[in-house]
């Protein structure tokens, strides 16, 4: 298993913008030398003739046909609006008008 030092930590801490007390950069650092440890088993698997993937089982979108069907009239549409200037409903507005 690869040695992470306090010092990687504390770089990798950096680089990612985070902070961590004394207490928190040792057990992150037994946390890394773990995932560390991890990615030296999967560095052992032959792979050797095996395709490059995104994800282990074929994934297949299922789509709907795209179907006409009826829809609400705009009265329909606004009937339980609280509030409406009879074409389009009325919302709060959120930005000030110099935004």
């Amino acid at each position: 298993m690869s040695k992470i030092s306090l010092d990687d930590v504390r770089k990798v801490a950096q680089l990612a913008n985070l902070t961590f007390n004394e207490d928190e950069l040792v057990e992150m650092q037994a946390h890394l030398a773990k995932t560390i440890g991890y990615v030296e088993i999967l560095n052992q698997v032959e792979t050797e003739g095996v395709a490059p993937m995104a994800h282990p089982i074929d994934v297949v979108d299922v789509f709907r046909d795209d179907v006409l069907t009826p829809m609400l009239s705009r009265e329909e549409a606004l009937q339980n609006a609280p509030k409406t200037d009879g074409q389009y409903f009325v919302v709060p507005a959120i930005l000030d008008a110099g935004e």
